[in-house]
């Protein structure tokens, strides 16, 4: 199950797991996890009965645009398709608010699995939180 919720009822599942995914996983400073977009975005949450398994957030931008981040998925939850429902909820939420372009900061190893969806990788390679990224962009 997917829910949508804003960033004061969603911390308390979402917060753990991008603590795990992050800065555990993958070495994020714990400072650069938190910041001023999470209070404004729209966040979806992944529930396997009451446990909290998978977060993404939604922040939505000028004009038509929404930024797509923060996406996570418990390691032992990987690879069932939740982050593919993550991302479906997140952009059905987005084009129901007008929004008609999709932008995020993907980690290399992820582009395939955004490709899937439509984006389409611009610019050149940078590092955000010490990991390869590139931007990717969704236009509906």
């Amino acid at each position: 199950m997917i829910l949508i919720k804003p960033w004061q009822e969603a911390e308390k599942d979402a917060y753990p797991i991008r603590q795990a995914v992050f800065i555990e996983e993958q070495g994020v400073p714990e400072a650069m996890e938190l910041d001023e977009f999470d209070p404004l975005a729209q966040h979806a949450l992944a529930y396997r009965g009451l446990d909290c398994i998978g977060t993404a957030r939604l922040v939505a931008l000028l004009g038509h645009q929404g930024r797509i981040g923060r996406m996570a998925v418990l390691p032992a939850y990987r690879r069932q398709g939740i982050g593919r429902q993550l991302l479906r909820v997140l952009l059905e939420n987005g084009k129901s608010q007008g929004i008609t372009e999709f932008e995020l900061h993907s980690q290399l190893s992820a582009i395939p699995f955004y490709e899937q969806f439509g984006f389409v990788a611009k610019g050149a390679t940078y590092d955000e939180a010490g990991i390869a990224h590139r931007d990717m962009i969704l236009t509906i």
